[in-house]
């Protein structure tokens, strides 16, 4: 083959193990959505508490309601202080190589 020819494989390669990954992910996240459904309605009622934090760009958004909405919004920019913190770590690693 020479470099005129086009390949015959085109786009991006893709892991299995990746594919995998992503199956179970998916697949998780459907199950959780069925427990919490089931959970829910097998409750007997009770308090409920929430609590949101939505990016738009670099700025946070946090709502909550109920009695432990405050604990809640604390861990939600605790855990996305940490997301963006190993998101900007592993950015930075992999512009070394």
């Amino acid at each position: 083959m020479t470099q005129d020819e086009p390949d015959d494989e085109e786009g991006v390669a893709f892991s299995s193990r990746l594919f995998w990954l992503l199956i179970v992910g998916v697949a998780l996240v459907f199950i959780g959505i069925i427990v919490l459904a089931v959970a829910s309605v097998a409750s007997d009622g009770g308090s409920a508490s929430t609590g949101v934090i939505v990016f738009i760009g670099p700025f946070p958004i946090a709502f909550g309601s109920g009695p432990n909405a405050a604990l809640l919004i604390i861990i939600g920019i605790i855990l996305a202080v940490v997301s963006v913190a190993l998101f900007l770590a592993m950015n930075r690693r992999r512009s070394w190589v």
